[in-house]
Formats: structure tokens, sequence, C-alpha cells
């Protein structure tokens, strides 16, 4: 199965940008969207695929923590 979560845009350079996501900051290719400094984007496979809204972006933030500790209480 496939996921895709969420990221703020910190910085771009070119068809990249530095994107945090879950405390993490991640080079992402930018190429298939047109991101600016501050923006919410979804991302797959290293890839934005998707701007998003900030509460579009939060909600699936906190889906994915909940998710983890979900997991983790399995461990």
């Amino acid at each position: 199965m496939c996921i895709a979560t969420a990221g703020l845009v910190m910085s771009m350079d070119g068809d990249n940008a530095k994107v945090l996501v879950g405390g993490n900051i991640l080079t992402i290719n930018i190429s298939l969207v047109n991101p600016t400094v501050g923006d919410y984007v979804l991302l797959h496979a290293g890839c934005a695929i998707e701007i998003i809204k900030e509460d579009s972006a939060k909600e699936l933030m906190d889906i994915h923590k909940e998710l983890e500790g979900l997991m983790n209480d399995h461990a």
C-alpha cells in the first residue's frame, strides 16, 4: 500500500525544495507543482504531487501521528 504525507515547504532551489515532514527536513522534487515557501504540499515517493491547504495538511499530519502511535502500541 502506498501512502502520501504532507509537508511544509521551507526553501526552494530549481525543481527541488527542502520540506519539513514530521520534524525532518527532506529534499523533495517539486517539478509537478508550483509551490512557494510556506505552502503545504502532499508528498509521495519523493515528489510533491499537490499543493494543499494548511488545515488539510495538519489534519493529515495528525492522522499519521495517530497511526504511528497505534503501530508502536502493537509492535
